[in-house]
């Protein structure tokens, strides 16, 4: 016997053509609920549904009305909280020092490099271009002053609080058009609303503003096109599938981790596709076809050349050498006037003494008479051999002679040109001894071989071989070989090992200095040096010629710096006393100190609204256990929930809980520095799932299955002139402009919890704003849970 709560097994005619529309139009993506009072169930035929009353059009224009009145109150209140003392501090705070210096680079049009994308900075230089500022300012320290600079900072920190301001009313229509009740919506509106957290963050020269902003309206863009996706190919389908791509470029195209947004309505639209591949469907293998490319146009292909785009403008405007050229490679380098390599660089000849220098760490190859010890820490014994060291500042042991493996006849070594591929020896004058590397293990690295140097007779006799290297250009040309540009890997001859070095400092017996030895994984892109000069060079190529500014090929340029850019992005695993982890993150366990002032004891302090943070932490919590439990207990055939609220609640709610984890959880794999910004995404995508929870406590499910559309079975095949079957055309109605009414319960709980929310978003203030200054006991009374959360005292 079937469970109590468990749809019949069989139905008639009218429960399969039921179910068969149900399907093609139930999807993995946020569709609406309709405008209707759920107060009535129907299990007549089919699974169990509730049955909702439509409203009238009086009803119908009064709710809209009340949507739009709470629309404009809650925008309102988002310029307050963000415009509100923008002006304060006037000095530089936090990470305003690099995004700020980088609307000055672009002003100045000089080629700096970061790891972000450019289109949020591009941004800023805008703001900077149209207010007619000219970028002299670099923002070099925190509290360095504004006011006296005349730097046109509040036109600089408009922007990101201008979108901060309206990613808030984004929130709320995300929510109302999803097909949630008002009193859902204002909950999930006030929880970024009265966020000290996202208050903070985009009130600043910062990116996460246009981050958040961006990625907001790509799920609002998304959920509007979801409303019409039972009229394909319409002008209003086409224009939201548009503004998502758009807003998916943007999103990229400030941070990487714009690529979770990608994720999270790229798996909505797979299994969307999916779903409409079903041959019950009734859509041909042509029409299909159609809707994929639509959806790969316009999410992937139109944001790839938006995202390239943003990237041609940056070159575009950064065409001077600046402080990012030594990140590129030389090629780069010399598409940049007034770059260093097109004033100074010089071909490299055989006889020449050369400074060697690292192209990562700065330093420079160097040798003294000092020997390696007998025995390392780890008891591991050394050869004993002459030091070969990296060392940081220009020294007389940097010195190095470059010589052919086979000497040339003494009348004839001048003007020879040493080329990519040659295999050459170094000579150190000073010591009078040659390069060597050889198979015994280095100081620090007992897989890598010790660099030390021999006597000319050993170098010219038995361990000749040991003193041949190969200079390989990183460009893999066997063109000539030259300062500064030159970039290159020595590898050993014989063992095919890279000279490699790292910034950790050898003890004491090595004078500090870097440890220099063999990489046997000759392709890492550390392992790259350049000649840094040519000492005392006295013939003709002194007065080498100014060379013109070359040209790149845009992908090639592209492709170079993206690999730098990820490059660098992954070495930021440095200690930081701010840093956190994504386990604290939700508990909002530890913030940021952004800046503080001494004498006022002001300060601004990162810190998300705890109470919001921690329900929206237990809604998700909540949301997870419900869906758990309605898997169990559907595999013992018990049906606790009605059709249509389970289906809502998977497709919606768990659109929003999939838009959280996608933001969340990849931060766990990184390696480098966090910090609790890198939760702001992943928190407005809680705050609207616990809207949408409160709204299935609250009992407002609608009739999920059929969403806005009448009914209709899938289509059926009708005779053609010539007696052939052809498919008929469905028309679709158009989406409904009205939303579920909330209960007075609902909005005395809505108003419960954004009262509590905004009472403690008021006592956090003073560090969201800077002022008023606190005591040491007001600061240790918003302490919480004993953590200490490094506020500056």
């Amino acid at each position: 016997m079937a469970p109590k709560n468990s749809p019949p097994e069989k139905g008639g005619k009218k429960a399969k053509q039921h179910a068969s529309a149900s399907a093609a139009t139930v999807s993995s993506s946020p569709l609406p609920a309709p405008d209707a009072k759920a107060d009535e169930i129907d299990n007549s035929n089919g699974p169990i549904y509730l049955v909702a009353k439509p409203l009238t059009p009086a009803e119908s224009r009064r709710q809209e009305i009340n949507y739009n009145v709470a629309l404009f109150l809650i925008t309102l209140l988002s310029f307050v909280t963000r415009f509100y003392l923008l002006n304060h501090p006037d000095q530089v705070v936090f990470d305003e020092v690099h995004f700020g210096k980088f609307a000055s680079y672009y002003l100045q049009r000089t080629y700096f490099f970061d790891v972000h994308p450019p289109f949020g900075k591009l941004l800023f230089a805008l703001v900077g271009w149209l207010v007619g500022y000219d970028g002299a300012f670099l923002f070099e320290n925190i509290g360095d002053g504004y006011t006296q600079n005349k730097v046109p900072y509040l036109a600089y920190r408009a922007l990101p609080a201008l979108l901060g301001s309206l990613t808030v009313p984004i929130v709320f229509l995300t929510m109302k058009h999803s097909g949630y009740s008002l009193a859902a919506c204002l909950v999930s509106a006030a929880l970024v609303l009265f966020d000290n957290g996202h208050i903070t963050q985009t009130r600043f020269i910062l990116l996460d503003a246009t981050l958040i902003f961006s990625m907001s309206c790509a799920l609002y863009s998304y959920v509007k096109f979801v409303r019409y996706r039972n009229s394909p190919f319409s002008r209003k389908w086409w224009k939201w599938l548009l503004l998502t791509g758009l807003s998916l470029a943007c999103t990229i195209s400030t941070k990487y981790v714009g690529v979770f947004t990608f994720f999270t309505i790229g798996l909505a639209v797979i299994i969307d596709l999916w779903n409409l591949l079903d041959v019950d469907n009734g859509l041909s293998l042509k029409k299909f076809a159609e809707h994929f490319f639509a959806r790969a146009f316009a999410l992937i292909a139109m944001p790839f050349m938006i995202f390239l785009f943003f990237f041609q403008v940056h070159f575009w405007v950064l065409n001077k050498s600046g402080p990012g050229d030594d990140f590129m490679s030389p090629e780069f380098q010399e598409t940049l006037g007034d770059n260093e390599l097109a004033l100074l660089a010089k071909p490299i000849n055989y006889y020449d003494t050369i400074a060697i220098k690292h192209k990562d760490t700065g330093a420079y190859l160097h040798s003294h008479l000092d020997r390696y010890p007998l025995r390392y820490d780890d008891g591991r014994i050394s050869s004993q051999g002459q030091q070969v060291t990296g060392y940081p500042h220009k020294d007389a042991n940097n010195n190095w002679v470059i010589l052919p493996a086979v000497e040339f006849p003494e009348n004839d070594r001048l003007g020879h040109p040493v080329n990519g591929g040659d295999i050459v020896q170094l000579f150190h004058p000073v010591t009078g001894t040659y390069l060597l590397t050889h198979d015994v293990a280095s100081p620090y690295y007992p897989t890598n071989q010790e660099f030390t140097t021999v006597s000319p007779d050993d170098a010219s006799g038995p361990r000749h071989n040991d003193t041949l290297f190969e200079i390989r250009l990183n460009n893999g040309k066997t063109e000539q070989f030259r300062t500064k540009g030159g970039l290159f890997k020595l590898i050993h001859y014989p063992t095919k090992v890279a000279m490699w070095t790292h910034s950790k400092p050898l003890p004491d017996w090595g004078y500090k200095q870097q440890e220099v030895n063999g990489n046997k994984n000759a392709q890492q892109i550390s392992n790259t040096w350049l000649v840094d000069e040519i000492v005392d060079l006295r013939d003709d190529r002194v007065n080498v010629e100014k060379k013109q500014v070359k040209h790149l090929p845009f992908m090639k340029k592209w492709l170079e710096l993206q690999i730098a850019m990820f490059r660098h992005n992954n070495a930021l695993t440095s200690s930081h006393p701010y840093s956190s982890l994504p386990p604290e993150w939700p508990f909002m366990l530890r913030g940021v100190s952004f800046w503080t002032h001494n004498d006022s004891r002001s300060q601004i302090y990162l810190v998300g609204n705890p109470l919001g943070w921690w329900f929206a932490t237990s809604c998700i919590a909540v949301l997870s256990g419900v869906f758990v439990a309605d898997q169990l207990t559907r595999r013992r055939r018990y049906y606790v929930l009605a059709e249509n609220v389970r289906t809502r609640l998977y497709n919606s709610a768990g659109f929003f809980l999939l838009a959280w984890a996608a933001h969340y959880f990849p931060f766990y794999i990184m390696g480098r520095q966090l910090f609790l910004h890198h939760y702001l995404p992943a928190h407005l995508a809680s705050a609207l799932v616990a809207g949408a929870l409160l709204d299935f406590f609250y009992g407002n499910p609608g009739i999920f299955p059929v969403a806005y559309q009448v009914p209709t079975p899938a289509p059926k095949k009708a005779a053609g002139k010539n007696g052939q079957a052809v498919e008929s055309t469905v028309q679709h109605n158009r989406p409904p402009t009205m939303y579920p009414p909330s209960s007075l319960i609902s909005y005395a709980v809505s108003g419960v919890i954004v009262g509590l929310i905004f009472g403690v978003y008021w006592f956090f203030k003073p560090f969201t704003y800077g002022d008023p200054g606190l005591s040491v006991p007001q600061v240790v009374m918003r302490k919480w849970m004993n953590f200490d959360l490094h506020f500056a005292k």
